[in-house]
C-alpha cells in the first residue's frame, strides 16, 4: 500500500497465466495480443472501419489467440500431436476471419447466391468459433451453440427431419439445409459477427483496454487504498472497504471472479483478522464484486449490449443504473455494518492504515481519466471514441507522473538522466504489458459474443424466441410473479454453463418479447430485469462462480460461502423486482413520485436486511421480524395507500429498535456507575 508501515497487503506487479509452449509462442501471443490492442485503438481513435472489416478482423485475431494461448486439453502439455491441431485451428481461425475482410465485396455483389467456397468457409468458421468456445469459456456454451444449431437442422425440411420428430409440438419448425444455416451464421449481419461480436469488438474492448491500463499503472492499488483510508478505522472497516473497493473496480474489470480474485486478495484476510468468518469474508466479497458488474460508468459489457438491443442513448442507460446500483451496495453495506455490531468488531488501528492525505497525494490524478471519461460521455460522443480518450488519458497522465517523480530523484541523486531514461523504460514496458492484458482479457468475452450470436440467429431463424415466449405465458398463467420467478430459474440455470454477457444474450432474446408484449413490462426495464438476474450464477447456490473463487481465497467451504454471498447479495433480486412494479425510477415521472419510489425502496430494503438478521440497532424480536418481512412485500406494490402504509410501520418499529437500544446502553451505564 502507499503507507509502507500498513498491514494491508499490496500487489505491484501483474502476472499473466502460465502459457505453455516454445518461447517463439509466446513471442507470437505477445505480438498478436499488442496487435490486436492496437488495432482496435486505430480503429475507434483514428479510422472507424465498416462492419464486416471491424469484426472480422478482431475475430481472426481473438481466435489466433485463443488457440495459441489455450491448449486442446485442460491442464496438459502439448506434444507434436496436439501443436499439429493447434497450428491447424490457428491457419483456420486466421484464414475464417480474413476471407469474409478481403472478399467482403463480392460476396455482397453476389446478394445471398453463395458460393461453395462461402458454405465451407462458413463451416469451417462455425467450427473454429465453437472450439474457441470450449477453450476459452467452458463446454456449457458450446454445447448451447451446437444444440441451437442441430434445432435448426431440425424439421421437416432440414437436413435431420428425423430429430425434428422428437421436439413437442409447440418447438416444431419446418426445418433449414445445412447451407442455408452456414450462410446465416457466417454471412448474415444475425450470425457469429452479428450485433453480440460487435460490441465487443468496440465498445467491450476498448473499456476492457482502459481497465487493463488502469491496472498495470496502480491505479486499482490506488482504488483499494483510497477505500480503506476512508473506512478501515469503522466498525468492519475492510469489509465496507471491500464494497467500495468492488464498486470502483468492478465496472472496469468486466468480470465479478476477476474481480473477486482481485480485491479480495486484499479484503478477505483483513476480513477474517477482525473476525468475520472465512465464509462471511468471502460471502461479502462475491456479493460486492458481482455488484461491480451493475456499477456505472461502464457495468462490464451490459450498459453497451442494453443500449444496441434497445436503441436508448448509452448515456442514458447509465443515468438510469445508478440509482439502483448504488441500492444494492447500500444493501451488501448495511449488511456488513450489521454484522460487525452483532459481533461487537472494532475497526483496524490507525497506524495499519494508509493515510487519505498521503493515498490521494500520491494518486489523486487517477481520478483525471474518469472524470473525463464521465464528462465525455455526458457530452454525446461515441462511446467508443469516449474509450479512446480515456485510453490515451491514462497513459498521457501516468506518463507525465513517471516522469515528474523520475526528475525528482534525479535531481536528488544527481543522476537525472539515468533516472529518465529508466523510467522510460519502464513506462515502455508498462505500456506494452497493458496492451497485451487488455487483449488477453477482452479473448473470452469476444468469444462467448461470438457463440451468442450463433444462438441469437438460430433464435431469428426458426422463431424460438415467440415459441419461448408462448411457453413462458402458458406456464406462468399469466402471473407476472411467476414469469419473474421462470425467468430467475432460467437465468440461473444458463448461467451454470454462460458467461453472464452470453446468459444475458441468450435469456434477452427468449423471454424479452413476453416479458413487454405480454406482460407490459417496459423494453429498458425488461433488458435490466434480464441482465441483472443474469448476474446471479455468481453468488447463487449450488454454483456460485465468484462464491467458488472468494472460498479458495477465505480457506472456507464452498457451500457455506455461496450461501452468505446469496444473503448479502439479495438487492440482486429484490431491486429489479421493484423496477417492474414501478418503473417511474427507470423510466422516470414527476420529482415528487421519483423522490416517493425512491424513499420507499430504500425504507424496503432497510427492513428486509434488519428483518434477515434480526438485528439493527439492537436485537429485534421475532414478531417484529415477521411484521417487518410483510411490510417489505407490501412495499414493493404500486400502491400509494399500501405503501404509505408500510413504510409508516417500517419507521415505527426500526424507531422502537433505536429506543431499546438507547435504554439499554442507558440502564448499562447507569449499572456500571
Amino acid at each position: 500500500m502507499t503507507d509502507s508501515k500498513s498491514a494491508v497487503p499490496s500487489l505491484d506487479t501483474i502476472s499473466f497465466p502460465k502459457d505453455s509452449g516454445p518461447r517463439p509462442v509466446l513471442w507470437l501471443i505477445t505480438f498478436i495480443a499488442i496487435g490486436l490492442s492496437l488495432f482496435q485503438l486505430y480503429s475507434s481513435g483514428i479510422q472507424p472501419l465498416g462492419l464486416f472489416y471491424q469484426r472480422g478482423i478482431h475475430l481472426a485475431l481473438v481466435l489466433m489467440l485463443t488457440f495459441l494461448i489455450f491448449p486442446p486439453l485442460s491442464k496438459s502439455h502439448r506434444g507434436p500431436f496436439l501443436w499439429l491441431i493447434d497450428i491447424a485451428f490457428f491457419a483456420a481461425a486466421a484464414y475464417s476471419g480474413f476471407y469474409l475482410v478481403f472478399y467482403l465485396d463480392e460476396i455482397i455483389n453476389r446478394a445471398g447466391f453463395w458460393t461453395q467456397t462461402d458454405i465451407v468457409v462458413a463451416c469451417i468458421t462455425t467450427v473454429v468459433v465453437l472450439e474457441a468456445s470450449r477453450r476459452a469459456v467452458g463446454f456449457g456454451l458450446t454445447i448451447i451453440g451446437i444444440v441451437a444449431i442441430l434445432y435448426a437442422l431440425s424439421g421437416a425440411r432440414g437436413d435431420l427431419p428425423w430429430l425434428g420428430e422428437w421436439l413437442p409440438g409447440i418447438l416444431n419448425h419446418r426445418g433449414y439445409t445445412l447451407d442455408r444455416i452456414a450462410g446465416q451464421l457466417y454471412l448474415g449481419q444475425e450470425g457469429i459477427f452479428g450485433l453480440p461480436l460487435g460490441v465487443a469488438a468496440t465498445f467491450v474492448f476498448i473499456f476492457v483496454l482502459f481497465g487493463a491500463f488502469l491496472e498495470v499503472t496502480g491505479a486499482g492499488k490506488f482504488f483499494i487504498d483510497l477505500a480503506f483510508a476512508g473506512t478501515g478505522r469503522q466498525r468492519g472497516g475492510p469489509a465496507k472497504a471491500a464494497v467500495l473497493a468492488s464498486a470502483s473496480m468492478g465496472s472496469i474489470s468486466g468480470s465479478s471472479i476477476a474481480n473477486v480474485v482481485t480485491t479480495g486478495a486484499f479484503t478477505i484476510p483483513l476480513m477474517k483478522r477482525l473476525g468475520y468468518k472465512p465464509a462471511q469474508a468471502g460471502g461479502i466479497e462475491a456479493a460486492a464484486s458481482t455488484g461491480g458488474q451493475i456499477m456505472p460508468p461502464l457495468m462490464g459489457a451490459g450498459a453497451f449490449l442494453i443500449a444496441e438491443y434497445t436503441r436508448v442513448p448509452y448515456v442514458d442507460i447509465v443515468k438510469v443504473s445508478v440509482f439502483p446500483a448504488l441500492l444494492y451496495f447500500s444493501t451488501v453495506y448495511l449488511f456488513v455494518h450489521i454484522i460487525a455490531i452483532k459481533q461487537g468488531m472494532h475497526g483496524m488501528a490507525k497506524s495499519e492504515l494508509p493515510v487519505l492525505r498521503e493515498v490521494m497525494n500520491r494518486g489523486w490524478f487517477f481520478l483525471l481519466p474518469l472524470i473525463m471519461l464521465v464528462y465525455l460521455l455526458v457530452t454525446g460522443i461515441s462511446p467508443m471514441r469516449v474509450g479512446f480518450y480515456a485510453v490515451m488519458g491514462i497513459i498521457v497522465i501516468a506518463g507525465i507522473n513517471g516522469l515528474y517523480l523520475a526528475f525528482k530523484r534525479g535531481q536528488q541523486n544527481n543522476n537525472l538522466s539515468q533516472e529518465l531514461l529508466q523510467t522510460a523504460k519502464s513506462g515502455g514496458h508498462k505500456m506494452l504489458l497493458g496492451l497485451e492484458l487488455g487483449a488477453r482479457n477482452a479473448v473470452a468475452v469476444s468469444v462467448a459474443c461470438a457463440v451468442a450470436g450463433i444462438v441469437v440467429a438460430v433464435v431469428g431463424l426458426t422463431g424460438l424466441g415467440l415459441k419461448f415466449s408462448s411457453m413462458m405465458i402458458a406456464f406462468s398463467g399469466g402471473n407476472i410473479l411467476l414469469a419473474l420467478l421462470l425467468v430467475i430459474i432460467a437465468s440461473l440455470i444458463l448461467g451454470l454453463g454462460l458467461p453472464v454477457t452470453a446468459s444475458y444474450i441468450v435469456l434477452i432474446v427468449l423471454v424479452g418479447p413476453a416479458l413487454t408484449n405480454e406482460f407490459g413490462i417496459p423494453l429498458l426495464v425488461a433488458h435490466l430485469l434480464v441482465f441483472w438476474y443474469s448476474q446471479d450464477s455468481n453468488v447463487t447456490p449450488p454454483v456460485a462462480l465468484a462464491a467458488f473463487a472468494a472460498a479458495a481465497i477465505a480457506g472456507s467451504k464452498t457451500m457455506e460461502t455461496s450461501v452468505q454471498s446469496w444473503k448479502f447479495a439479495k438487492g440482486l433480486y429484490l431491486i429489479p423486482l421493484y423496477m417492474v412494479f414501478n418503473p417511474e425510477i427507470i423510466m422516470g415521472g414527476t420529482w415528487p413520485m421519483l423522490i416517493w419510489k425512491g424513499a420507499v425502496i430504500i425504507i424496503a430494503l432497510v427492513a428486509f436486511a434488519a428483518a434477515i438478521e434480526g438485528f439493527l440497532f439492537t436485537w429485534i424480536k421475532h414478531w417484529m421480524r415477521l411484521i417487518l418481512i410483510s411490510c417489505t412485500i407490501a412495499l414493493f406494490f404500486p400502491i400509494i395507500m399500501v405503501q404509505a402504509i408500510s413504510a409508516v410501520l417500517v419507521i415505527l418499529l426500526l424507531l422502537f429498535n433505536y429506543t431499546q437500544e438507547h435504554r439499554a446502553t442507558a440502564a448499562s451505564l447507569t449499572k456500571s456507575g
